[in-house]
């Protein structure tokens, strides 16, 4: 096939671009500036100039293309409502280029869109009244019925690997800022998290075999215990591990203050069984030991994260 991909030089479209030339597929990607094109050259795709704001652009490379995979986002949460309206601008550009050619197209979303469920969520969980990223996710499945295999991969928050852990990397950045880390409650609340090269094989599972319509949830471990996260991180670093009352929480936290003490517990069991994607790499709490342990991303966890 040939696939049109956004967001191929990010942290997940890098290995999503290289598994698809490993299976046999032309790749098209989107490239913002001069040295993203020579990278994803040097990677072994076509780079197709533009940004997500270019929906001409998305349009034409989608409809030249046998499917498309959807990673690109504007990670600016201080102007969220904004990059959430460009996102959906960029799914309805490339869903109205597929329409009515039952090509596949392959959205992100996240696992905090089935939140609060009061119980581990499932692939078919969705929110009543969607809103952010799940108004999104709702745009892209709704391109199944006007003649698109349209599907949706929720990523866990914590994608991983041994440089960077998702929310994991910002807690450790707290960490080393602050010489002290906490939990609130009795920690026992989840976060999801899967390592980035088994969420770029499920992207391509989804592209080749996913279901118009379906949801498919990228979750290695189901949920791990924030307390337990946290106390990895206090334990590598040697700074020491506190109980924090709500107000200290705030205070330390800041605006992650809500994340923090939120749980997210998911499941994969059906995209595991009717994709046949089975989680093979390490585990976050592996990996946030391993990056934690090497000076130079200590040292680098000094700097402002961007």
């Amino acid at each position: 096939m040939k696939v049109f991909v956004t967001g191929g030089n990010g942290f997940i479209g890098q290995v999503v671009v290289k598994t698809l030339i490993e299976h046999g597929h032309e790749v098209l990607a989107l490239a913002h500036s001069d040295h993203s094109a020579q990278q994803l050259t040097q990677a072994g795709a076509t780079p197709i100039k533009g940004s997500l704001d270019d929906l001409d652009s998305l349009s034409t490379a989608a409809k030249s293309s046998d499917g498309v995979i959807h990673l690109a986002f504007t990670n600016d949460f201080n102007h969220y409502d904004e990059a959430v309206a460009k996102d959906m601008a960029a799914i309805k550009a490339l869903g109205d280029a597929l329409a009515n050619t039952d090509k596949p197209l392959v959205n992100t979303s996240g696992t905090l869109m089935a939140v609060g469920m009061g119980r581990t969520a499932t692939e078919q969980d969705h929110m009543a009244h969607p809103v952010g990223r799940a108004a999104s996710e709702a745009l892209a499945l709704s391109y199944a019925q006007q003649g698109v295999r349209a599907s949706v991969v929720r990523l866990a928050p914590t994608v991983h690997d041994v440089q960077r852990q998702g929310f994991g990397s910002i807690l450790a950045q707290m960490a080393v800022n602050q010489g002290k880390i906490g939990y609130v409650g009795d920690g026992t609340n989840v976060w999801p998290s899967v390592h980035r090269n088994d969420a770029a094989q499920l992207f391509v599972a989804a592209l080749e075999n996913g279901e118009a319509g379906a949801t498919y949830n990228a979750v290695a471990e189901e949920g791990v215990p924030v307390k337990t996260i946290v106390e990895t991180i206090g334990n590598t670093l040697r700074v020491p591990v506190e109980h924090f009352d709500e107000e200290t929480a705030k205070a330390y936290f800041g605006w992650f203050e809500p994340t923090v003490v939120g749980s997210n517990p998911i499941s994969s069991t059906w995209t595991q069984k009717v994709l046949d994607w089975h989680p093979r790499e390490k585990g976050l709490l592996d990996d946030l030991k391993t990056c934690l342990s090497n000076p130079t991303n200590v040292a680098a966890l000094q700097q402002p994260r961007n």
